[in-house]
């Protein structure tokens, strides 16, 4: 009986530190793939399936005003082009680059897109869909760069309850 409870406890400890799925945080810049050997290596080390995410920002609608006046939301044929061309290329990426680790690294592989402000889409993302570890790579913006643009890995070490793994990418963005 005690030696059912002692393995009892190292299979919950095991569950804990284990990460069945990690969460690889993309844009399809160069400078975020380089996430990518951390996340192969931990997916190989804990036998976790990889979930490719990128999340496609939607824009703004164009606001028509009259000075003085609140502006009305108006959406536009340009702005629905942009996000059905945006959706497709990232389905396309996504899709590509899981077929990629699956057939070269041999590793579980799938992947996910969502419509929404970066940050918060991968901290909601996350905690609704079992994710035991988030990988990402920061672009490493500092002070006034940081302010005016946001920090999207900022906001996932301040919101995320799992956690994050995080690289500062080296060289520059070749896309």
């Amino acid at each position: 009986m005690r030696l059912i409870k002692s393995l009892d406890a190292i299979y919950r400890l095991y569950e804990v530190y284990m990460f069945k799925k990690i969460l690889v945080c993309l844009d399809g810049s160069n400078l975020a793939e380089q996430i990518l050997p951390y996340a192969i290596e931990q997916a190989r080390r804990f036998r976790s399936e990889l979930v490719l995410f990128r999340v496609v920002s939607v824009s703004s609608p164009v606001s028509l005003a009259i000075p003085g006046m609140p502006g009305l939301p108006m959406e536009t044929r340009a702005g629905e082009k942009h996000l059905a061309e945006e959706e497709k290329e990232s389905e396309t990426y996504l899709k590509s680059l899981a077929e990629k680790l699956q057939t070269e690294k041999k590793l579980k592989v799938s992947y996910d897109k969502v419509y929404g402000a970066a940050g918060p889409s991968i901290v909601e993302y996350s905690g609704k869909s079992g994710i035991g570890l988030i990988a990402i790579a920061t672009h490493g913006r500092s002070g006034p760069g940081r302010v005016i643009l946001g920090s999207v890995a900022d906001h996932i070490i301040r919101h995320a309850s799992i956690p994050i793994l995080l690289v500062r990418p080296t060289g520059e963005d070749k896309k």
